[in-house]
């Protein structure tokens, strides 16, 4: 199927709930992938965050061709091998006591939103249900999480929204304190916003917060959907921020491209899930768990995570000397392999001019470009993409220059 007859097919069938690119990707090998045309672009997408191994990583293919040729699902009512071996391997790499399964992002937010609420009933009552998250936050697309979610587009024409959350600015410890009463039961929000324009938290607001809700009992909760499995340079982002949650949520770059997301918590917090609470048909099954043991394996045991270290800091420092080049770019900001790159122009018109020239990327909010490439992204492939970004930033002075002459 050539990709126009693609384009009208998708017009036809499909919901349309995507501003797609008008490319059609048909394979993948490490960090670049083809078109159907057989042109080849640097991707600095990677799945959004997802294929942190790159695309056809053979551990990883491996893992999941060996799988799904003995057994791709039988439901939680039985004992899997995979299952049990992934969430003792990411107990073992983490602050965390236990592991829930389930398929995404949203998932894993969902599961933590519940886990929060029925902890502060039973340990403190059923009044005990807030939430405080951040505005300018993403959290998923069910009811509850984009309730989760400080921002009105994501919510518009949904309400009425869940009720227990309430919004405080991102990087502010006053106004969350100021939020704090009886009925709150936890703090949510992401060490990085990636999708709100790649806001890094800071260290002493992260502590004042550890501390606040050790205080109070209320749960920390970190979604590190998009920060954690090493897009940072270690394995979690709050390793790197030096503060512990009581509960973490992973999908994203934890199954390299299969779906598969998790909910980790601490002990004390995970013992008020037991049989009926929660559930997932699909969540852990073998195939995926399969998949999440080969990424965690291949990322603890190999040098990957000092790769995206090594890497992620010479792309912020690549991209900063495309910023002191151009002033069309504002600011630079990220960790390890989440960057962002604020401009004064729309990113969308920058994200289309980077496609023509052989390098996926995103936009995140209106006027932030988001680099999140696969782990395994190379200098040269580094060089190559900031080599682009001047080469359209330069184009775009000239026409300017054309336009006021």
């Amino acid at each position: 199927m050539p990709t126009e007859e693609l384009k009208d097919g998708a017009a036809k069938y499909l919901m349309q709930t995507y501003a797609r690119q008008p490319i059609s990707i048909v394979r993948g090998r490490g960090s670049k992938v083809y078109d159907m045309e057989g042109r080849e672009y640097i991707d600095c997408v990677g799945g959004i965050a997802v294929n942190i191994l790159g695309h056809g990583h053979p551990d990883l293919v491996q893992a999941i061709q060996r799988q799904a040729a003995q057994l791709i699902h039988v439901s939680n009512l039985y004992y899997t091998e995979p299952q049990v071996k992934l969430a003792q391997m990411l107990v073992d790499h983490s602050f965390a006591d236990r592991v829930f399964f389930c398929n995404s992002g949203a998932e894993a937010n969902e599961a933590a939103i519940k886990l929060a609420r029925r902890y502060g009933h039973e340990k403190h009552g059923a009044d005990r249900f807030e939430i405080i998250t951040m505005k300018n936050s993403f959290h998923g697309r069910t009811m509850a999480t984009l309730t989760a979610t400080g921002q009105e587009k994501v919510q518009k024409g949904f309400e009425p929204l869940v009720p227990g959350f309430v919004y405080a600015p991102f990087n502010d410890f006053p106004a969350i304190e100021s939020l704090v009463t009886d009925k709150t039961t936890a703090i949510m929000l992401e060490p990085i916003q990636g999708e709100g324009g790649v806001h890094v938290a800071e260290t002493g607001y992260l502590k004042s917060l550890r501390e606040l809700c050790t205080q109070r009992d209320i749960l920390l909760i970190f979604d590190e959907v998009q920060t954690g499995m090493g897009r940072t340079g270690t394995l979690f982002a709050y390793e790197q921020l030096g503060v512990e949650p009581d509960i973490m949520t992973l999908a994203k770059g934890l199954g390299g491209g299969m779906p598969i997301g998790a909910c980790l918590a601490k002990e004390a917090v995970a013992a008020v899930f037991t049989a009926g609470t929660h559930a997932s048909t699909f969540g852990g099954n073998p195939l995926a768990c399969a998949a999440g043991l080969a990424v965690c394996r291949v990322l603890i045991e190999g040098r990957i995570l000092d790769q995206a270290r090594r890497m992620g800091e010479y792309l912020l420092k690549g991209l900063a000397d495309v910023k002191d080049r151009h002033r069309v770019v504002r600011d630079v900001r990220g960790l390890g392999l989440l960057q962002g790159m604020e401009l004064d122009i729309d990113a969308k018109a920058v994200v289309a001019d980077c496609l023509a020239r052989g390098v996926l990327v995103n936009a995140t909010s209106e006027r932030v470009l988001r680099f999140v490439p696969p782990l395994i992204i190379t200098q040269r492939e580094i060089d190559r993409v900031l080599e682009i970004l001047s080469a359209i930033f330069n184009q775009r002075a000239i026409a300017e220059k054309d336009t006021h002459h």
